[in-house]
């Protein structure tokens, strides 16, 4: 058996007050920078508001993401599209052929 077995969930203190003060199903965003923090069973139907190193990402907290860590749901990299003018370029080449395509069979 591991030693984290006997540990428990890590959950930040300073949620768990924050949670208690709240009305259940309330829908303010409770901030924070915790990261690391497990969900657990009650925090369900609450809104986080959790740092991603540049502004606040909400997360509704659903059943099944309970075990999961909140910094999950809050992705710290930006998506970048790749193709630009090339990929622009294939696009319209096909789009122009499925027209050329439809124009010959009718």
């Amino acid at each position: 058996m591991s030693r984290s077995i006997h540990k428990g969930p890590y959950v930040d203190p300073k949620l768990i007050k924050k949670i208690s003060l709240l009305t259940p199903g309330s829908k303010t965003p409770i901030k924070t920078w915790s990261r690391s923090s497990q969900i657990s069973p009650e925090m369900v139907g609450y809104v986080f508001a959790v740092h991603n190193g540049k502004d606040f990402i909400n997360v509704f907290v659903k059943e099944d993401m309970v075990g999961h860590r909140l910094g999950e749901f809050s992705p710290t990299k930006k998506f970048v599209r790749h193709g630009g003018k090339i990929q622009k370029q294939i696009d319209q080449q096909a789009k122009a052929a499925d027209t050329a395509k439809k124009l010959a069979t009718k």
